[in-house]
């Protein structure tokens, strides 16, 4: 049999745009002669629709989206996710189904049996799962249709009391096949291969894994779609983070060379060059689909001289290209002048267009209207905010000005602490960096370094500071970095506790002061923007912390 394995970059409920790729690929893989065409998860209306499931037109539009496709199949076999309804009385009142089209006629649908409901997946909310489990049969040839989590239940212990798979054996499949939206992280994707190399050897059954590509807000999808043989080997991996199409004779499988998976192996401790060009390419995806996704054609990043803000405006310029980015550095008094001139020389370097706005006589406006309430009390954390404040203010007039989303430009280390200003630093309608410590962007600044000087190597070198007092420094609040991130690492990442973290060598002392400080800080980052998740565990939907909860 003649398999096109096609990933795709959809939109989420944009019928007519996902309807027209599929059809494409249809047509494309037609003309070279294969005789099946799978896809990902939910592909016909994109991944995930959450709460869009709970609107009966857009499951009707989803209906209707499936005939359209089916009316292509004419002579070729075509597998597409889509949710579909629960013909029974009892239960969530739809499936998260994948789909068998051929001759115009759905020849065979099947149901998502394990729904995940962890860290970004709520998908118990929505579907019901399966409660039989049917091969289905394709030319000939039988064939064991999973999709995505189905798969993931071997490792122990165990997540889930069944395996569809199991339930699939007696029937004698020959062909496992898995469509999926499995996202992106610098954690996740060897442990992916390795789930796939377990189905491998306990079924001895070749594996062709679907994945979806392209960003849906937050959540980056990679494709890196799969190929095993039934001997456990890795045949074919598509490229990460672009569309692609591989075709692949079911009968040679086993003739083909092995592959080395292109994913590094994973880590339990935080290095910060991790895997730090691939975090580069989901940044720059996940950047241009919120772009091009939500119809927004330019962005306003403040540019303060430091080296956060620097890789933002990098990576954006990148992204979207420099005409469409606009700096504006926004100095107070506090300001060194070599953090103006060091902002400017990168926006000189990148291209793009920017502003230079003083807030010393705005910031004087605020004081001396706060003056008969704040009552010659000393200079403190009030008047640093206020700066903030004033900062956002002028780049959210901007952004309404122009019609511009700001990009947010805060780091993980500063939003796991609480080291920024609500409604100053914090303002935002996309965060690209908040889902990296300091280290990682350092790391990140290398990276864009690596042809030639970019990001001026002041930046690279002076010390971290917010410039909102005389000579402030970022270690006069919070300990060097290279302390802190490995901490944050292993409570937020690896969700160990304070005396584990001890335990593993930390300083007592520092660890206890860290900890609370995040717990203490969770309404702020509920009230934060979306933030682009490149970690196993990101601030936002995937990390549900109670804001009033002490522990």
């Amino acid at each position: 049999m003649r398999i096109a394995l096609v990933q795709q970059n959809y939109h989420i409920g944009h019928f007519t745009y996902n309807a027209d790729k599929i059809i494409r690929a249809i047509e494309q893989a037609r003309s070279q002669e294969v005789d099946l065409v799978v896809f990902s998860e939910l592909c016909v209306c994109g991944y995930p629709p959450m709460d869009l499931l709970e609107f009966e037109d857009f499951i009707t539009q989803c209906e209707a989206s499936l005939q359209r496709i089916c009316a292509h199949t004419e002579g070729i076999g075509v597998i597409v996710g889509t949710p579909t309804r629960n013909p029974s009385s009892r239960g969530k009142r739809l499936h998260n189904s994948a789909v068998l089209l051929y001759n115009q006629q759905i020849q065979a649908i099947v149901h998502k049996t394990l729904l995940p409901t962890y860290d970004v997946f709520d998908e118990s909310r929505y579907f019901e799962p399966a409660s039989n489990w049917r091969v289905i049969s394709f030319k000939g040839t039988c064939i064991a249709l999973t999709i995505c989590e189905d798969i993931w239940n071997v490792e122990e212990p165990r997540l889930y009391r069944l395996s569809p798979l199991e339930q699939l054996m007696p029937q004698a499949p020959e062909l496992i096949i898995n469509i999926s939206a499995s996202p992106f992280d610098y954690d996740h994707e060897q442990q992916r291969i390795e789930i796939i190399r377990q189905n491998v050897h306990q079924f001895h059954l070749p594996l062709i894994y679907c994945n979806a590509v392209g960003a849906q807000t937050e959540l980056i999808f990679d494709g890196a779609s799969l190929v095993f043989n039934a001997k456990g080997k890795l045949v074919k991996q598509l490229p990460s983070f672009c569309e692609a199409m591989e075709i692949i004779e079911l009968n040679q499988l086993d003739d083909l060379p092995a592959l080395e998976a292109q994913a590094p192996a994973s880590t339990q401790t935080l290095r910060p060059s991790f895997q730090i060009d691939r975090i580069h390419d989901a940044l720059l995806l996940g950047i241009r689909d919120y772009f091009s996704k939500m119809q927004l054609d330019r962005c306003v990043i403040g540019s303060s001289g430091g080296i956060d803000s620097a890789v933002a405006t990098a990576l954006a310029c990148e992204a979207l290209g420099p005409s469409r980015v606009l700096s504006v550095m926004m100095p107070s008094e506090f300001s060194s002048p070599a953090s103006v001139e060091d902002a400017v020389e990168l926006s000189k370097r990148l291209g793009n267009a920017y502003h230079i706005l003083p807030i010393h006589e705005v910031f004087q406006a605020f004081t001396h209207t706060l003056s008969p309430i704040f009552q010659q009390l000393p200079f403190g954390l009030a008047e640093e905010n206020v700066q903030a404040r004033i900062r956002g203010t002028l780049l959210m007039a901007i952004a309404n000005k122009f019609g511009y989303i700001l990009l947010n430009t805060s780091n993980k280390s500063e939003l796991a602490v609480g080291y920024g200003t609500l409604y100053g630093d914090m303002a935002g309608g996309l965060s690209i960096l908040g889902d990296l410590y300091k280290q990682q962007i350092y790391a990140m600044a290398h990276y864009l370094n690596r042809h030639q000087e970019i990001i001026p190597r002041n930046i690279m070198q002076k010390p971290p500071s917010a410039e909102l007092r005389p000579g402030q420094l970022d270690t006069d609040s919070l300990p060097p970095y290279e302390q802190l991130d490995p901490i944050l690492y292993q409570y937020i990442e690896q969700r160990k506790t304070i005396p584990e973290i001890v335990a593993m060598g930390f300083d007592e002392e520092l660890v206890k002061r860290i900890i609370p400080l995040v717990n203490r800080n969770e309404y702020k980052r509920h009230q934060f923007c979306p933030i682009l998740r490149v970690s196993s565990k990101a601030f936002g939907r995937g990390r549900r912390i109670p804001i009033v909860g002490k522990y």
